[in-house]
């Protein structure tokens, strides 16, 4: 069994830790909500969360991706209409979506600049981070927004996207998990309303053992995943399990904890005892360029040459490769392919996502990045290939 409930292997995990740089914060609608029959959104609830988050950012400064659930609460609030009140058909689940997504935001917006930090939102569907195009757009605006000390709010399109608010998606925790991997995220924090993964369901089963450790999300993890005692979440231990099994395999630990606990998001961020840590199954990078070496020659055949000072910059420094020391590209490829980088004397330097196509390297080879909108009209920045998305072979 790949789990492990021992305090021992809880201190090895511990030790473990690295220094988080970047965290994805998921916070379900348990933990956002009262529990009386409105289910209301929770202002004092959210405000402690925003205050721990900003204590991360300011004190450590932990880059942090806030993926949000409770734009349906606030849309109940709104409509003035009760948690169980019907109206779970997914018309007006969409409905009170639309009406919610604003005040949420706003919460959000007026909270964090209590704390003198600004965020802003994302709206995400699934279809966002499966197309090739939309994804580098996504991935480049998080990381932009990132490096500005902005913190993006993160929400599933719930009026577009029904698989969400229906019962195949999740109460947001695979969205949290597609995110933690888009951004190469140091960890995945998921605040519930449940003190991490049992051994069996609590409910119903007082033996049952929080599990400090899961080593890895085999088949006897997958079967401890119960149902979610609160009928308005979406999402429920399988989800998240899900979700955990997705990060992990990507090099990606994660926390599952309860939100309401106290300090749960700075406890988590030291590594302290709380909920269950999920080890990553394999290191960060060497799974980012199994992906890469693995999607290189699926995108079709195609090669950025460089001079050989980029060559030397690009193996010696980790940097982004710029235009200006690009000699050409060879093979038809479009932006967001994932192409090879070679010097003029053939040998393969690295692989990455292309941020142009092979028609406009061909304009802009040699240039200075400040003449890429003139020469094309256009621009998705100033790098042909940016150093987070590269792979040194």
């Amino acid at each position: 069994m790949a789990l492990s409930a021992s305090s021992s292997s809880k201190q090895s995990a511990i030790r473990e830790f690295r220094q988080i740089h970047r965290v994805v914060v998921k916070v379900g609608t348990g933990v956002l909500t009262d529990q009386t029959a409105e289910q209301r959104l929770d202002r004092n609830a959210m405000a402690e969360l925003v205050r721990q988050i900003a204590e991360a950012r300011q004190g450590a400064g932990v880059q942090v991706l806030l993926v949000t659930s409770g734009a349906i609460a606030a849309g109940r609030e709104v409509l003035r209409q009760k948690a169980g009140g019907g109206g779970r058909d997914i018309v007006t689940r969409q409905v009170l979506a639309a009406a919610g997504q604003g005040p949420l935001m706003n919460s959000y917006q007026e909270l964090f600049m209590g704390h003198g930090i600004r965020t802003a939102q994302t709206l995400l569907t699934i279809n966002d981070l499966s197309n090739r195009l939309s994804y580098l757009n996504v991935r480049n605006t998080l990381m932009a927004l990132l490096e500005l000390g902005v913190v993006p709010v993160i929400n599933e399109n719930d009026v577009v996207a029904v698989d969400e608010i229906g019962e195949v998606f999740g109460d947001n925790d695979r969205l949290s998990a597609l995110v933690a991997t888009l951004v190469d995220a140091d960890l995945l924090l998921i605040l519930t309303d449940t003190e991490g993964l049992f051994t069996a369901d609590p409910r119903t089963t007082p033996e049952a053992e929080l599990l400090p450790v899961v080593e890895q999300v085999d088949a006897s993890v997958e079967a401890m995943a119960g149902t979610h005692k609160n009928p308005w979440a979406r999402g429920g231990m399988p989800t998240k399990i899900e979700a955990a099994k997705l990060v992990t395999s990507g090099g990606i630990g994660m926390v599952m904890c309860n939100g309401r606990a106290e300090g749960a998001i700075l406890r988590a961020l030291r590594g302290d005892e709380i909920g269950t840590w999920f080890r990553p199954v394999t290191a960060r990078m060497e799974a980012r360029k199994r992906w890469m070496l693995s999607r290189v020659l699926d995108s079709g055949w195609g090669e950025v040459i460089v001079d050989a000072g980029a060559a030397k910059a690009l193996a010696e420094r980790s940097v982004s490769l710029l235009p200006a020391g690009v000699k050409r590209a060879a093979g038809e490829f479009h932006r967001g392919d994932i192409v090879y980088i070679s010097g003029e004397s053939g040998e393969r330097v690295a692989c990455g996502i292309a941020n142009y196509s092979s028609e406009d390297i061909a304009r802009i080879s040699g240039l200075r990045s400040d003449h890429i909108p003139g020469v094309l009209g256009y621009h998705y920045g100033q790098e042909v290939v940016h150093r987070n998305n590269l792979v040194l072979l």
